[in-house]
């Protein structure tokens, strides 16, 4: 059965400004019916590394928080800490650089909450019985939360091909050990022949796996390695490469269980907002944010983050390329714009299991307000 998908493009006028639009949306959603009086509501969001300027801006955030807040709920704006070296990796620099960022009171009428504690290890378990994942480990204040406004930035990713919202619900909402149980089969290696020494993938390295050689040659210790992948992003040289044929398909499958644990316990009671603008060709998690890929396209919402995620990319992909991007030039309408960034990579595989196991459906039916 198809999924209601809503969408706003990015026209506005005096009176239906971009705030009015996203406040269309959660009521097209229904928002009182999963928020009452005292409903602790989380709106999930990501902060963006210190250097990436491609995150929702925090002031689309407040019509959210004003919406709940007459609908007599208590919102929170929440992330968890990540797994690499960076300015998000423990509460107190990731608390800072959401700060930095515009995230603070004053800006979104609403507290800022890190999800899974100081250092990421506050966290409940939750069973689903998946086909990788039996028990999750989820963020404690996500678990908390009886509501939830999952908030999603698209962008193309170097791993499931692109991220939406079911990549923040998955890996957004793990603690580090969650986020570890994701990663855990990948294991990079290093091309020898295309390594410069350069170091970068070392100062990234959150475990420490990697070293240089007195030849110049990074040199990864796959027994230190947590399979986080950023050594595969941030070498200069495209040194560092896994099995994607292998390797893709699980991690794609585990993120989407980990999504539907996320909302287990309160599927009837999550809502979802993809902002389809910015799309840039890699993850918010990175400290800096190439050129986008497409022109700006809008707003989705839906109660189905399959549904939603497959309507942001096939727009997407229906868009033309913009020239001189990570694409090339001259890049068609209709051109498959997440298969040209990431050629080993299927995004379809992370909607195709999360179907599977019950977390939506990938037709939908696109309702333009």
């Amino acid at each position: 059965m198809a999924s209601n998908v809503y969408f706003a493009d990015l026209r506005t006028s005096v009176r239906n400004n971009l705030f009015a639009k996203i406040k269309q949306l959660l009521n097209k959603l229904e928002l009182s019916d999963s928020v009452g009086t005292n409903t602790m509501t989380a709106i999930k969001i990501h902060f963006g590394e210190e250097g990436n300027t491609s995150f929702i801006r925090p002031v689309f955030i407040r019509p959210v928080v004003e919406m709940v807040k007459e609908l007599g709920g208590k919102p929170f704006v929440t992330d968890s800490n990540t797994l690499y070296v960076g300015s998000r990796s423990d509460a107190v620099t990731h608390l800072q650089t959401a700060a930095r960022h515009g995230f603070n009171l004053t800006v979104l009428d609403a507290p800022v909450i890190i999800a899974d504690g100081l250092r990421g290890n506050s966290s409940t378990t939750v069973r689903i019985e998946k086909k990788h994942i039996e028990t999750a480990k989820i963020a404690q204040e996500i678990a908390n939360a009886e509501a939830m406004v999952v908030m999603s930035h698209f962008k193309g990713h170097e791993l499931p091909g692109f991220g939406g919202a079911l990549k923040n619900l998955g890996m957004g909402c793990a603690c580090r050990e969650g986020k570890l149980q994701q990663h855990s089969n990948i294991s990079p290696k290093v091309t020898r022949r295309k390594c410069i020494g350069c170091g970068e993938c070392q100062r990234w390295c959150p475990a420490g796996a990697i070293t240089i050689t007195e030849e110049k040659k990074a040199v990864i210790d796959p027994e230190s390695c947590i399979g986080c992948g950023e050594c595969i992003v941030v070498c200069p040289q495209q040194a560092v490469a896994i099995r994607w044929n292998e390797t893709i398909p699980v991690f794609q499958e585990k993120m989407v269980e980990y999504a539907y644990a996320a909302c287990a316990d309160k599927r009837e009671n999550v809502l979802f907002l993809n902002f389809v603008v910015q799309v840039s060709p890699a993850c918010d998690c990175y400290a800096h944010n190439d050129q986008p890929v497409v022109p700006d396209i809008g707003i989705l919402a839906s109660r189905d983050p399959v549904a939603l995620d497959q309507a942001c990319a096939d727009l997407v992909n229906e868009a033309p390329g913009i020239a001189g991007s990570a694409l090339g030039n001259d890049i068609d309408p209709g051109v498959d714009k997440f298969q040209l960034l990431y050629p080993k990579v299927d995004w379809r595989i992370q909607l195709r299991h999360a179907e599977e196991i019950g977390l939506g459906s990938r037709e939908y039916d696109l309702v333009r307000l």
